[in-house]
């Protein structure tokens, strides 16, 4: 069984080695990564054409973790690739090795109500340090409150779940109701967790975001999961999109309307396009065998609009289109959004949704009367050092 951090930890001072917390730059792939470290580059290609897809999910910004040995050389290194998973690249005794392996986390909920003093982002920001949670609110209730209105003295209760990942927020908060109070009227969002959509108390769509299926494909070759382990392999697989099979030169058109944030190709990905699309959303086009002519980055495209055909570039065994899905950088089941079409929920699915919201409005107007605080973050950091959760 292979050591991870949380077990080499009890020896660092006899081996005199240390942590480094680093970033991943802009522009930087995996192979340039082993390159600058002196890592084989056999380490990527001898991996699984899945794993040299996750692989090209590393996304600049990302902060991830090397242990140098006394030699300043690395003995292993955590890359955070989604919210779930994390590349794992270990010393052996010769050479290195590379598994994908699920991320250690520790989660809480919890309903806080904010006073508003001069702005809801700045003041939630400046109550929880949380930065995507004030924008999380601000997106998700979008046109429907009148937030130049609010006042001093009006509130806003959010009742979340948020993820922290060695003493740090780790991932986009996950906002299941909130509240907002605009002078003496109160407006209520409610989360559906079986199409992640945003709701109001008449079980009425408050997300105008749709996806189209991209292509016509002749099966789904690969669904969509984030970690499943496999009992003969002995080890985690997880799959951050659709794969769509469908020949080679078989049109690809954009799901949604949006931006052009990348257009080449990407790492084990091959010939990809990213759309930024609103509401915190983007889409990848991975594998294709050409572009649509005239597209570059920061071109907008409407949905419906043709931007590439289906190939098999990268590490791909045969044509076929990797479509992904990210809400607020995450990977997201595209199946969840591309199935809903209806801006009104019906039939039993209200009738439960009904009951989940008068739980929910309870619990927030019960924390609007207490004016409950977020927790106090520095006392929980100390209650999860670094030093607990670097492993898995």
């Amino acid at each position: 069984m292979k050591l991870l951090f949380i077990l080499l930890l009890s020896f660092i001072s006899l081996f005199s080695s240390t942590i480094e917390h680093k970033v991943w730059d802009k522009g930087e792939s995996l192979l340039t990564f082993f390159k600058k470290n002196h890592i084989s580059k056999d380490v990527y290609f001898n991996l699984s054409k899945t794993d040299k897809e996750l692989c090209s999910e590393i996304i600049a910004g990302t902060k991830y973790h090397i242990m140098i040995n006394e030699n300043d050389s690395i003995d292993q290194v955590l890359i955070p690739i989604s919210e779930e998973m994390q590349i794992h690249i270990q010393k052996e005794n010769v050479g290195y090795s590379l598994d994908i392996i699920p991320i250690e986390f520790t989660q809480f909920d919890q309903t806080i109500s904010i006073s508003i003093n001069s702005s809801p982002y700045k003041d939630i920001v400046e109550q929880t340090n949380n930065k995507l949670l004030a924008r999380e609110l601000l997106r998700s209730f979008k046109k429907n409150v009148p937030f130049k209105k609010m006042r001093k003295g009006n509130h806003v209760v959010i009742h979340f779940s948020q993820r922290v990942r060695l003493g740090q927020y780790f991932g986009a908060p996950k906002i299941k109701s909130a509240m907002v109070e605009v002078r003496k009227r109160k407006y209520y969002i409610f989360k559906n967790e079986k199409d992640d959509r945003y709701y109001d108390e008449k079980a009425r769509s408050m997300t105008s975001f749709f996806l189209k299926v991209p292509l016509r494909y002749k099966r789904i070759s690969s669904k969509f999961t984030y970690k499943r382990y496999h009992p003969i392999l002995k080890k985690y697989k997880a799959h951050l999109g659709i794969d769509y099979a469908a020949p080679t030169g078989r049109k690809i058109f954009a799901a949604a309307s949006g931006k052009i944030i990348h257009r080449g190709r990407k790492g084990g990905y091959g010939k990809t396009i990213i759309i930024r699309h609103k509401n915190g959303y983007k889409t990848l086009y991975a594998h294709q065998y050409k572009f649509a002519k005239g597209l570059r980055v920061g071109s907008y495209v409407k949905q419906g609009r043709l931007i590439g055909y289906v190939g098999s570039t990268g590490r791909s065994t045969g044509p076929h289109l990797h479509f992904g899905l990210y809400k607020n950088g995450r990977a997201v089941n595209p199946n969840k959004i591309i199935r809903v079409t209806k801006t009104k929920l019906k039939g039993k699915v209200k009738n439960k949704f009904v009951k989940f919201v008068k739980l929910q409005k309870i619990m927030l107007d019960k924390a609007l009367g207490e004016n409950k605080k977020p927790l106090n973050f520095d006392s929980f950091k100390n209650n999860y050092p670094i030093e607990d959760k670097l492993g898995v």
